[in-house]
């Protein structure tokens, strides 16, 4: 068997990204946080990604992580779960 690169799979944000969408007032689309992103300078960001890392589907680099907590007006560490808000 290979080695794997990560010594988790998935992510940590996956769940804060899709909370705070969801508790977005009006309720946020996938399309609506990518173009948010882009719009901020980020292109790469796309509907597609941001639901991969919702799925836990996709590893977030601490770069992105940072671009996210931007974008979602929050810090990095309640992105990981690491606070309550």
């Amino acid at each position: 068997m290979g080695k794997t690169m990560f010594l988790i799979e998935g992510n940590l944000c996956g769940d804060r990204v899709r909370l705070d969408r969801a508790l977005h007032t009006p309720p946020l689309t996938q399309e609506g946080r990518a173009q948010k992103i882009q719009f901020m300078g980020y292109e790469g960001m796309t509907k597609l990604i941001i639901s991969r890392i919702e799925k836990n589907q996709r590893h977030v680099c601490d770069a992105e992580l940072l671009v996210l907590s931007k974008a979602l007006g929050v810090s990095m560490e309640w992105l990981v779960g690491e606070s309550a808000g």
